[in-house]
């Protein structure tokens, strides 16, 4: 992989690959005919655009691959959130009798906000609670589902603690009811086996540029017999499920990113997961007043949640910054809001540790020297703004952004 390099500030260390991903040199070099050479509209009849075509399919076929779908069950579209909303308002529109839409309290923002939007437009909508390790109960998904139900959508690993959810569960639970399953996978697809022959998943979500491939460019899976109500009119583009001149370059791009993740999904579930927890533990040994937030046992293999007690997560985001490592405190579609995590906020995380949470992910390729290097640099950041901070356990919390008397 490239390295990248700061301007005055040596290289990047790169841990927040949860909001993006380097695209994978192969996946580069597998997009490049496609920028130049290749460049017919796939819909035209003459020979540069059945070579085009066929390369769409051919990458159709790889995604399903790793999904355990069939290729005529894939769905292209411009990102996560588009699948997110295209399949949320397809079920209402399939149901349009039905005034009832389950998800959760810490979906992303894409299915959340337009959750949300559809509480302004008259529906119901029930946004079911999560326990203080970020897990669902779903007891109290079944006992919320009732007759006026049109879907439930829910995510099945959390983006900013990793937390899986039950959608195996769930998802059995509403083809015995009748309601239509759909479940954001955007952080978990290429990092966890995902076989969608087993899963009772009706509609489910991915984004290329969360596994190595560019931004841009996403999926929607539609289990066969599904019906679809279009969110994006106008040619007949696949297969009349979303209109649009394909975005070629990166729909083979995808394709060959899902290959590679298909070859390297062992890896993430052993190298990537202890790498994970050799950062986790360095930081929680070297930093005092720190805890893990999430279930640490059902989680993503590269994903850690840690707040660090009696410090402004922003404060630390800038000193990591400046030392030239990259994290987050959570969903980049989050960033700018001034207030804490709706994840964390959810899970009850108490007031001295919820401002100064950060959120770690690695990829596979992270090395344990970048983790070596991370382990050097945090804990003396975090000692630092410890000796600046007005609230200690001590002190306790006058008011977050003000002085302490």
């Amino acid at each position: 992989m490239r390295e990248v390099y700061f301007e005055k500030k040596g290289k990047i260390l790169y841990l927040d690959n949860n909001a993006t991903t380097a695209i994978a040199p192969e996946v580069i070099e597998a997009m490049q005919p496609y920028l130049w050479e290749h460049f017919g509209n796939p819909s035209s009849a003459y020979t540069i655009s059945r070579c085009v075509r066929r390369a769409i399919e051919e990458a159709r076929g790889q995604i399903a691959g790793l999904l355990g779908a069939d290729a005529d069950e894939i769905v292209f579209t411009s990102c996560g959130t588009e699948s997110d909303n295209a399949a949320l308002n397809s079920a209402l529109e399939e149901y349009p009798e039905r005034r009832h839409v389950i998800t959760t309290a810490v979906e992303h923002p894409a299915v959340l906000n337009f959750a949300r939007r559809l509480q302004g437009k008259g529906y119901r909508v029930t946004f079911l609670p999560v326990d203080p390790l970020g897990r669902l109960d779903p007891d109290q998904l079944k006992a919320a589902i009732d007759a006026d139900t049109a879907v439930v959508s829910v995510m099945h690993a959390n983006n900013e603690t990793g937390v899986f959810f039950p959608i195996d569960e769930i998802g059995a639970f509403c083809r015995e009811r009748g309601v239509l399953f759909h479940t954001d996978a955007v952080q978990s697809i290429g990092k966890v086996p995902v076989d969608l022959k087993k899963l009772p998943v009706d509609m489910l979500s991915l984004s290329g540029h969360k596994l190595h491939a560019p931004k841009g460019i996403g999926v929607l899976y539609l289990r066969k017999g599904v019906s679809f109500n279009p969110y994006v009119i106008g040619g007949h583009q696949e297969d009349g499920h979303r209109a649009g001149t394909e975005n070629v370059a990166s729909i083979v791009g995808l394709g060959r990113a899902c290959a590679l993740a298909g070859a390297h999904i062992a890896e993430e579930q052993t190298a990537v997961a202890a790498l994970r927890d050799r950062l986790e533990h360095g930081l929680l040994q070297r930093c005092h007043d720190t805890r893990v937030n999430g279930d640490c046992e059902h989680r993503l293999p590269n994903t850690t949640n840690i707040s660090f007690g009696y410090i402004e997560g922003e404060a630390i985001l800038m000193k990591l910054d400046a030392a030239g490592i990259c994290a987050s405190s959570g969903s980049a579609c989050s960033s700018g809001s001034d207030g804490p995590s709706h994840v964390l906020q959810a899970m009850a995380v108490p007031v001295e540790y919820i401002r100064g949470s950060v959120r770690f992910s690695l990829s596979r390729y992270t090395t344990a020297d970048e983790i070596d290097q991370a382990l050097a640099i945090i804990p003396r950041i975090i000692a630092d703004l410890r000796l600046l901070s007005p609230w200690t356990p001590e002190r306790g919390i006058a008011c977050w952004g003000k002085s302490a008397d």
